[in-house]
């Protein structure tokens, strides 16, 4: 569920109904789509403050650099033996590990109900340092610890281990990985951690259950705050459920290997593609979770505003939101007619979005308000890739099949 959903265990609910303004979400976006896909930052590393207290890290593959903001959607899972279920969220671009706040937290004054008691799990096992499954250079000790410094502070440890993880009384995963984040860090939203769906080779999609008949794992994003959707974990093939699906090829990208990159062939907008150069089209397209809108090429962007533009001109404008440059003003009307935006990709696979997934409202509950076309340029140093973000993958099951190499689309799942 959304971490705004009244249910949610994360007490963040919001009693009002409104969406996050434009500014927040766009600025927000911006954030994460530099933070995975910008220049890397090469300035040299801070000298250690102490012996011992100054691991280095890489830059790329450092499973505990902080993406801005919270993540969208959460899952309850188990730890350890017996099960100690948490509230963590669920994502795709991490940089290889599952994160969980653990005991001890006494550095700062944050409540320690919300974490992971290592000594009261009877299956837990240490991850040496200089094995094979701890990313670490150089470790303080024997273990695959590392101690983390910000300004000359220290802000706590973080040690790997591998323990149980219960999806569900039938589902679970033996001597799984993850970093125990301890004596103060925190996850970088207010779940209890973060659960690694990357392709990493020690996510949870790499450990989910491999057959000709299951994939890695799918999910379903709900359209809207108050309604649920899921995550699935090795589930049986979509066509062999008597459901539609349409799959389209992973493509690789050695710079970003742990993301899930499409190929983007061609756009429509209330029927064929627009005529939109190949050359023009070509390059990576990022799918992600908690990017909320969509990002296009600029020249590509251009091409869909000023078609969709054309189909609207009997509705009346308003006034840009914050970077969203394409609004309407529907107060008063009884029926709102737009064409649809069909993206499609290599393969054969499409999206075919409707308004909820391709309209942004600030008040989501009246389509007969104000309403922005949700999608932009790509912001910042990241203009040669597109991003597919959460709106646009709204009500469907995305389908990841790492056997095969490929992500199919279901629609109309939840």
């Amino acid at each position: 569920m959304h971490r705004s959903h009244p249910c949610s265990g994360l007490g963040e609910a919001q009693q009002t109904h409104a969406e996050a303004p434009a500014e927040d979400v766009l600025q927000r976006d911006a954030l994460r789509i530099n933070s995975l896909l910008g220049e890397e930052d090469c300035s040299p590393a801070p000298a250690p403050t102490s012996p011992g207290t100054g691991a280095r890290v890489p830059t790329k593959g450092d499973p505990l650099r902080s993406l801005p903001g919270a993540l969208q959607y959460h899952v309850t899972v188990g730890f350890g033996t017996p099960v100690q279920r948490f509230t963590v969220g669920f994502e795709t671009a991490t940089n290889g590990a599952t994160l969980l706040q653990c005991k001890p937290c006494a550095t700062y004054p944050e409540p320690c109900s919300d974490s992971f008691d290592p000594s009261a799990s009877s299956s837990l096992a240490h991850v040496p340092c200089g094995s094979p499954d701890c990313p670490f250079q150089s470790c303080p000790g024997r273990g695959c610890t590392v101690n983390v410094n910000l300004n000359r502070r220290f802000r706590g440890n973080a040690t790997f281990v591998t323990d149980k993880l219960t999806l569900s009384p039938s589902s679970t995963v033996d001597k799984f990985r993850f970093a125990c984040l301890e004596a103060g860090l925190r996850t970088t939203d207010s779940s209890s951690g973060i659960l690694d769906l990357s392709r990493n080779s020690h996510s949870l999609a790499s450990r989910a259950p491999s057959s000709l008949f299951t994939v890695a794992f799918s999910y379903c994003l709900p359209a809207f705050k108050n309604n649920v959707g899921f995550l699935s974990i090795g589930a049986v093939r979509p066509e062999f459920s008597g459901r539609n699906v349409s799959y389209t090829p992973l493509r690789s990208n050695a710079a970003n290997g742990n993301l899930y990159f499409l190929e983007l062939v061609g756009i429509g907008v209330g029927g064929p593609n627009l005529p939109i150069p190949p050359t023009t089209l070509a390059g990576n397209s990022l799918l992600d979770l908690h990017t909320t809108f969509t990002y296009l090429k600029p020249e590509v962007y251009k091409v869909l505003r000023d078609n969709f533009r054309e189909w609207m001109t009997h509705y009346r404008r308003a006034a840009p939101r914050e970077g969203l440059d394409t609004c309407y003003d529907f107060t008063g009307l009884n029926i709102v007619v737009m064409p649809a935006i069909t993206l499609n990709f290599a393969g054969g696979a499409s999206i075919d979005l409707s308004i909820p997934e391709m309209m942004y409202f600030p008040d989501p509950n009246n389509f007969f308000s104000i309403a922005c076309l949700a999608f932009a340029a790509t912001p910042g140093n990241t203009k040669i890739v597109s991003v597919i973000g959460a709106k646009a993958q709204a009500s469907m099951e995305v389908v990841y099949d790492l056997r095969a190499g490929k992500v199919g689309f279901v629609p109309y799942r939840c």
